[in-house]
């Protein structure tokens, strides 16, 4: 009896434990981050307005600021240009290296570099680059649009989406699709020689390294 017992409930039991095939099939169907089944989602266009983040707007506003008149003799101020772009579908840390590169060149000469590349990245960089060198002449007054230079070029980390990807043995993982904002400054005139502090010299090291040397405290001394 007692065997007849466990053999009936076994026999319950099994289905509600046995794995469901078709099911597991119709979830991992529903996440599945394939080219094909991600075909209608276009991150580029959707991005702006996603979860309702549209991307940082302060960066703008450095346009519309007005400064006060120059007194009589001074030279006059260089007009600067702040443009950006958001919710770019690429890695930020990707586009920090491209960004950082143009800083500190002339636009026409951060246009060149930026040909050279094949990245993603460079292409934003460059429209963006473009929009601004418009910008500058049409609402700025520069009035000859290859005197500018790349004073500011940075780039931030956007909104993450995380996903799920299949896995083998009905396993699943976290895969994170990343956008990244892009900021950058033009600045009117003819760029710095030296962006960074420029290299010190022998001489300047032999200075530095005897005023370090003049500036040690012995300890427990009088």
């Amino acid at each position: 009896m007692a065997l007849l017992c466990r053999n009936l409930l076994r026999s319950i039991a099994t289905p509600l434990f046995r794995p469901n095939y078709q099911l597991t099939c119709i979830v991992a169907r529903a996440f599945s981050t394939s080219q094909t089944a991600c075909a209608d989602f276009d991150p580029e266009l959707k991005a702006k307005g996603i979860f309702g983040k549209k991307g940082p707007q302060k960066w703008l506003k450095y346009n519309d600021i007005v400064y006060p008149a120059r007194k009589e003799g001074e030279p006059a101020r260089p007009a600067e240009i702040t443009h950006m772009r958001t919710n770019v579908k690429y890695s930020p840390d990707n586009m920090a290296y491209i960004a950082t590169m143009i800083r500190g060149m002339s636009i026409d000469e951060a246009l060149k570099q930026l040909s050279f590349h094949k990245k993603k990245g460079a292409h934003v960089i460059s429209e963006v680059l473009l929009e601004a060198q418009e910008m500058a002449v049409r609402d700025h007054n520069v009035e000859f649009k290859s005197n500018l230079w790349v004073e500011s070029s940075h780039a931030t980390k956007g909104i993450v989406i995380k996903g799920v990807r299949r896995h083998a043995k009905r396993r699943f993982g976290e895969v994170r699709y990343k956008f990244c904002h892009y900021f950058v400054r033009l600045r009117e005139g003819r760029p710095p020689k030296h962006y960074l502090p420029p290299p010190m010299t022998g001489y300047e090291k032999m200075e530095e390294y005897i005023r370090e040397q003049r500036a040690r405290r012995i300890a427990f001394s009088l």
